[in-house]
């Protein structure tokens, strides 16, 4: 593949392995992973200011990139586009969290200077496209949830499909609450494992 010259060294480094990543290369996507992980969880974490929160949309944003890399194209730099994936679906998370969320541009000074989307909410209703793409989103992220064992998976639906509270799951399973955190916590370092792994998720 032929690398931009007028890129940085940091954004050949990545087409070098989203070049490999599309021919299979586990490893690739563990690198693509380790170097941006840090980085796009504090975004989360500054747009949603919740740690829960911002873990789980950096898991769908890495879910969401790499189901898509046959989509990724080498005349922008991959963390441009990861990084848009990502705060397009923070933006959505905030939406459907506050029912209200219209017309913010993922290239607002304003989010680039670290405010959140949910100070400008106001009434709205997600479109058709809005609809479809969450769709496509949650079909990913079930095919890696689809992963876990058992008893990570079920609390994990629980949550983030029923949205039930820790104290809820723990009620509905008959178990203690400490295990459902747990459990989540758990989760969520499995699910970057499949991630990293690259298992489970077909490139469009």
């Amino acid at each position: 593949m032929e690398i931009e010259t007028n890129f940085s060294d940091k954004a050949k480094r990545d087409n070098i392995l989203i070049s490999k990543a599309k021919r299979g290369n586990g490893q690739a996507y563990a690198e693509l992973l380790g170097y941006y992980k840090d980085a796009l969880y504090f975004t989360m974490f500054k747009m949603v200011n919740n740690k829960s929160d911002a873990d789980d949309l950096t898991i769908e944003a890495f879910a969401k990139a790499f189901s898509s890399l046959n989509s990724y194209s080498e005349t922008f730099a991959f963390s441009t586009w990861l990084f848009r994936i990502a705060t397009n679906n923070c933006i959505d998370f905030l939406r459907r969290k506050r029912n209200t969320i219209k017309g913010i541009s993922i290239d607002d000074d304003n989010i680039k200077n670290g405010m959140s989307p949910a100070m400008f909410v106001r009434a709205a209703s997600p479109s058709p496209e809005e609809h479809l793409i969450t769709k496509q989103k949650e079909d990913i992220l079930k095919k890696i949830i689809s992963k876990l064992p058992p008893d990570y998976r079920r609390v994990v639906l629980l949550r983030y499909y029923d949205e039930l509270s820790y104290n809820e799951i723990a009620e509905k399973l008959e178990i203690p609450l400490g295990t459902v955190k747990a459990r989540i916590h758990r989760s969520r370092e499995l699910l970057f494992t499949i991630l990293k792994n690259k298992e489970g998720i077909k490139p469009h």
